[in-house]
Parts: structure tokens; C-alpha cells; sequence
């Protein structure tokens, strides 16, 4: 039940957030990291797991779809 309310609270909160804040993937990798925490009982380590795992896989993606004619300096 309280991974359940927390993670309303954070889908709230994070309709909150200005849109300047760069939260790819953090939400959704830190809803799927909770509940898995939570199964083996570290639902807060999983749920921030998640989230850092989350935004590192939304970076790659976000790379990955560039187009390759562009080059960063």
C-alpha cells in the first residue's frame, strides 16, 4: 500500500515540476524499480535504482536516435 501512494505522489509531484527539469525516464524506471524493490523489500533502493537506471536508458535512446550528420563540439 505505501508503494502504491508513493507512487501517486510522485506521478503528482512530477506534473509539477517545471518543464526545464530533464527527468527522461527517471518516473517510470523509478515506478517499475519501487515495485520491484518492494518485493524483495527495498522498495525505496529500487525506486531510486530505477530512476538512475531509468534516465540513463532515455540518454542512450535520445543519442542513439540523433541524426549522425550532426556532430557535437
Amino acid at each position: 500500500m505505501k508503494t502504491i501512494v508513493g507512487a501517486a505522489a510522485l506521478l503528482i509531484s512530477a506534473t509539477l515540476i517545471p518543464s526545464a527539469a530533464n527527468a527522461a525516464g527517471c518516473i517510470k524506471g523509478s515506478i517499475v524499480g519501487g515495485v520491484a524493490g518492494h518485493m524483495v523489500g527495498h522498495g525505496k533502493a529500487g525506486a531510486a535504482a530505477g530512476c538512475v537506471i531509468g534516465h540513463h536508458k532515455a540518454n542512450e535512446a535520445k543519442k542513439s536516435n540523433q541524426d549522425p550528420s550532426q556532430t557535437s563540439k
